[in-house]
């Protein structure tokens, strides 16, 4: 799998969890303390998290982190 379908599937993961919980993305984007933009760029897989970040995704969304880095192959 390459970086980008691995974004792709990120950001969709991302978006999946963000709406399960009722938030826009500027919600998520104030409580994460990061821009709209950066959210949107995630969610599109035009933006690479790091590890921390992603850690501190899981927590505001109250998810597991495995479950926003379950990357299937379809």
């Amino acid at each position: 799998m390459d970086k980008e379908i691995l974004l792709k599937k990120f950001g969709k993961n991302v978006k999946i969890e963000r709406i399960k919980k009722d938030l826009t993305q500027e919600q998520l984007a104030e409580i994460m303390n990061v821009s709209q933009n950066y959210i949107a760029n995630i969610e599109r897989g035009k933006a690479n998290m790091s590890l921390a970040k992603i850690y501190e995704l899981s927590k505001f969304l109250n998810v597991n982190i495995e479950k926003l880095l379950i990357f299937g192959e379809n």
